[in-house]
């Protein structure tokens, strides 16, 4: 299932987040949290994140620094959680201080993963996303052929 949409929700004060309903089956094996390289937290199922890791991260050389610090940048970050009965995540304290998560939270379905922002920075990333996606998007076109 793909993840699809927007939803807003707060973090409680026990740093749990509340996934949205149509959202909670595909997860219902287990979630995998990781800081994303913009200030958010990306949420996986855990075959999803070994899908991604396996396209981008399996073919990186360990013996170089740039293979291992990817390597480390992605895993070390990571924390595997599961739901619990009212359908919530607990997000570990360093992915809240990375994505600055407090109170509202914008909860944004990105097709293959879900991502985590801060209310309003997930506001300034809308609007800047809605002021260059027509120049992004002929840029892809010609690109494409």
């Amino acid at each position: 299932m793909p993840f699809r949409g927007q939803h807003d929700h707060n973090l409680d004060s026990k740093d749990r987040l509340t996934v949205p309903a149509r959202w909670r089956g595909p997860l219902s094996d287990g979630i995998v949290l990781v800081a994303g390289l913009d200030p958010c937290v990306e949420l996986y199922t855990p075959q999803g994140y070994e899908d991604w890791t396996g396209r981008f991260l399996a073919n990186l050389n360990r013996l170089s620094s740039k293979g291992r610090m990817m390597h480390r940048r992605f895993n070390a970050s990571a924390a595997d959680e599961s739901l619990d009965s009212a359908g919530r995540v607990r997000i570990a304290r360093h992915l809240i201080d990375h994505a600055d998560l407090h109170g509202p939270c914008t909860i944004v379905g990105v097709g293959d993963h879900i991502e985590i922002w801060n209310a309003e920075r997930w506001a300034e990333h809308s609007d800047e996303l809605a002021e260059q996606a027509r120049g992004l998007a002929e840029e892809l076109a010609e690109a494409a052929g």
